[in-house]
């Protein structure tokens, strides 16, 4: 008499297991790109120097606006025997407050039309990239600063009264009061091209394997 066979264990099914961890090749194509950072950081880099240098170069064209729309702050000066004094023609004007406002306001713009051009260049964000702006738009600020009171009216008071000569009127240097004007374009740059980027910018792709059947297999 022989004892009984003992049937063979039933084959483990491993499918579920196996379609977890090896997706299709339908589906290769969402890991490569979900795995991306970017063009890489030696590209980044190049990019930012020239954003940095195309920024900054454009404070020349804000220079010779600001210097172009600044309201002229009108001098007058009395002479008495070989003495010079310079007086403000308008001591309640408001013409000096209105030099820093039109520099702000132009920077400002600026710096919009700037992170405007920058994210249609390169539809995404990055440290480089943020950076590049926040430093071109300070540098280009600064060449304006320099370029307008250059070539502005001249800037040794006291020989320009006596070129015009006593009583005659004439225009202050031009001179930025509030130095905070300075990074009234990075700030503006900063803030656009954020939001921009928050409105427009690239999406992450939803993970595939959230749902359906590469999801985790039940307990």
């Amino acid at each position: 008499m022989t004892a009984p066979l003992t049937p063979p264990p039933p084959p483990h099914d491993q499918s579920s297991h196996q379609a977890w961890q090896a997706p299709p090749p339908a589906e290769a194509g969402f890991g490569a790109e979900y795995g991306q950072d970017g063009p890489g950081m030696k590209t980044e880099l190049r990019e930012a120097a020239v954003i940095v240098l195309a920024v900054a170069v454009s404070g020349a064209l804000l220079g010779l606006l600001w210097m172009w729309l600044a309201p002229h702050v009108p001098l007058v000066a009395d002479q008495s025997g070989k003495n010079w004094a310079v007086y403000f023609k308008d001591t309640e004007g408001e013409q000096a407050a209105g030099v820093d406002g039109t520099f702000t306001l132009l920077a400002l713009a600026f710096g919009v039309v700037s992170a405007v051009v920058v994210f249609l260049w390169r539809r995404r964000g990055g440290v480089p990239l943020v950076v590049a702006l926040g430093v071109g738009g300070l540098l280009g600020s600064l060449l304006a600063w320099r370029l307008g009171v250059w070539l502005g009216p001249e800037q040794d008071v006291i020989a320009h009264a006596k070129e015009v000569g006593k009583g005659v009127t004439f225009s202050a240097p031009l001179k930025l009061g509030a130095r905070g004007a300075l990074l009234a374009w990075s700030l503006s740059a900063l803030l656009v091209h954020l939001g921009l980027m928050a409105l427009f910018g690239p999406r992450d792709p939803e993970p595939p394997y959230a749902d359906g059947p590469y999801a985790a297999p039940p307990a």
